[in-house]
Order: structure tokens, then sequence, then C-alpha cells
């Protein structure tokens, strides 16, 4: 698994959202943008677009047509606002051959749209087939991009990073970024209202997960990974009412600034209400639970443990995107809340 797709998913029938606004188009056989953002199905005519983010300052001429998006989530949010990319980076977990996510398939399908897939490369973008489409824009708000990639993006198209730090950008901001990119803010802001609105609904029904803290792990390779507040998947929790353990944050070794590995010695130093821990497979769950380590942690001992298990859901909600938050989300909810049952 390539590095920038592994920090993705550890930062890692589908209902694929309808376009909000806009209509999308297609382009021609390999793929294109949809109706320009700023149209008089979007907010207005379309105006230059300054966006403020890690490496600066990007400043977007008005009327971008052709869009390459990079990184997690900056692909679900252009369709779901019904712009379909002339270049998608493919991913390279949980995904099809052709390295997409089922829930970007099926709203390519629904769109009629063959988009160029820019290949995952290990350290760097693909800088020659991103510039071999002569993009107008390209998007990156959750990506891993460091400053001398963004410079090199920026001589082939006006680039947009992450706000902040790699990795670690929450899924509204997300969308609001590559709303705002697009020139598109009100769709945006429509997207986001309801997909909070799911989220709103969601919480009404689970009173039971409302206070509890929660930590969420994941035991890979051999190493016992913490997710910090800063991830977009513990943020994603905390939308369901939970709050995050305050160990969580007293453990940390100084690792990334999303997640750390904790020495297996201090695991019974995790003092959540629920543990929620991910696992490609039942068979890893069991593996996982037999470890000594792993039945030292309280959450454990008392059964109150949320399993999220499977590659497409956990890719789904690690952290979610404009497309797949609610893919799963009902599977995702009930595993925390049976792990509430046993939380005191």
């Amino acid at each position: 698994m390539v590095r920038h797709s592994f920090l993705a998913v550890l930062a890692a029938g589908a209902l694929a959202l309808s376009a909000c606004g806009s209509s999308a188009g297609t382009g021609d056989g390999a793929g294109g943008a949809a109706d320009a953002p700023g149209s008089d199905e979007s907010d207005g005519p379309g105006a230059p677009v300054s966006i403020d983010h890690a490496f600066g300052n990007t400043e977007i001429p008005a009327g971008v047509g052709d869009v390459v998006t990079l990184g997690w989530g900056s692909t679900e949010a252009a369709l779901a606002l019904g712009v379909v990319p002339v270049g998608i980076e493919a991913q390279t977990y949980a995904v099809d051959d052709n390295g997409l996510l089922p829930w970007v398939n099926e709203e390519l399908a629904h769109l009629g749209a063959e988009p160029a897939i820019v290949p995952a490369n290990v350290e760097e973008p693909a800088y020659e087939d991103i510039a071999a489409l002569s993009p107008d824009l390209i998007l990156a708000p959750y990506s891993g991009l460091t400053d001398e990639q963004y410079q090199i993006l920026s001589e082939i198209a006006p680039t947009v990073a992450y706000p902040d730090q790699p990795w670690t950008t929450p899924w509204r901001e997300v969308i609001e970024i590559v709303g705002a990119s697009l020139s598109m803010p009100g769709e945006a802001a429509d997207l986001v209202t309801e997909l909070d609105g799911t989220l709103t609904e969601v919480t009404r029904e689970h009173p039971e997960l409302q206070g509890l803290t929660v930590a969420a792990v994941w035991d890979v390779g051999g190493t016992f990974y913490v997710y910090k507040p800063a991830d977009s998947r513990v943020d994603f929790l905390l939308d369901l009412g939970l709050t995050s353990a305050p160990s969580v944050e007293e453990l940390d070794g100084g690792g990334e600034s999303f997640v750390y590995a904790l020495s297996y010695e201090n695991t019974d130093a995790i003092d959540a209400d629920i543990l929620v821990n991910y696992a490609s497979t039942e068979e890893e769950v069991q593996t996982f639970l037999d470890q000594s380590y792993a039945q030292v942690i309280p959450a454990v001992q008392r059964g109150a443990v949320a399993h999220i298990t499977g590659d497409q859901l956990i890719a789904a909600m690690s952290p979610p995107t404009a497309l797949s938050l609610t893919w799963g989300l009902e599977e995702y909810v009930d595993s925390i809340s049976a792990a509430a049952a046993n939380a005191q």
C-alpha cells in the first residue's frame, strides 16, 4: 500500500449523493468537467477566487473548466457538486482494478462520465500524467503534499493544498474548499447542511452515544496505531456525540499530527468508554482480541469495542467524504451503539 493512500486511510449498494445545484457534463470519452462553476445554475457569474492554504495563497481565474483531483475526498466533493474532474488520482485501498472507490464508481456511472485516472505514485504526484491533461485547477485539500510538490504542481496549474496540516482537513472543510475553488460556495454550503441533517437524525436516534469517551485504534503490521482528535475519522466520531478520551493525547509519543504508534506495554492506559477498532477481516478482529496487549485495555475487558470491519466500510468512514458519509453509515453507527451498551 503506498504511503499517501495508507495515511489517508489511517487518517483511512453505495448511496451516492445527487449533484447539488449545477448539472454535470461528461465531456468526451476521456472525461471532462461539468458545466463551468459559476454558471447560471451555480452561485452566479464566475469570478476569480483566492484560496489560502498551508503553502500560501492560490489565485484561481474565473471560468475554471478542467479540474484534477488529488488525495482523499476532493473527487467526491467535486462530483457531489456536479463537476466531473478531467482527471482523478487513483486510490490503492478498497478500490477496483481502476483505483476507484465504490461510491465514486457509482456516481461516475450515474453521470455517464469516464475521466482519466491519474496513477497513484508512492512518494509524489504523477506530474507528467497530470500535465498531460492540461488542467485549469488542481485540488488537493486533503493530501500529503510537500511544499516542493506543491510548487511543481503550481507550475502545471493553480493548486489548492490543505489549510493546515497534511491528512487532517475535516470533511466539511474539504467540501467547502472545493466549493469555493469552483466558485460554488453556496452549493457546497447546501451539501454540508444536507449531510449535517443526516448526522443530526442519527444522533437523535442514538442518545446512548452522547458524552461517552472514545479511542480509535488500528493494530496493523505489528504496530498499534492510535488516532488523535486532529484526525478526521475521530472528528467524525465526535460528530456522533462522543468525546475523545483524555488518554489519547496523554499517551502521544510524538507521531504524525493525526496518529501515533503506541507501545504494547502501554495499551492498558487507554481509558476510553468505547474502543473503535479497525480491521480488514473478521480474522484480524479475532487476532487482535486474542493478544495480551488487547486484553488489558479496559474497553476490551468490558466488551465495549466497536469493530469497524472491511476495507470498504473503513475507507468510507476514514475519513468520510461528500459521497461516502452515508455509505455504510447505519452499519457503522450500529456497531458503535452496540459497544456503548457495554461501556459502563
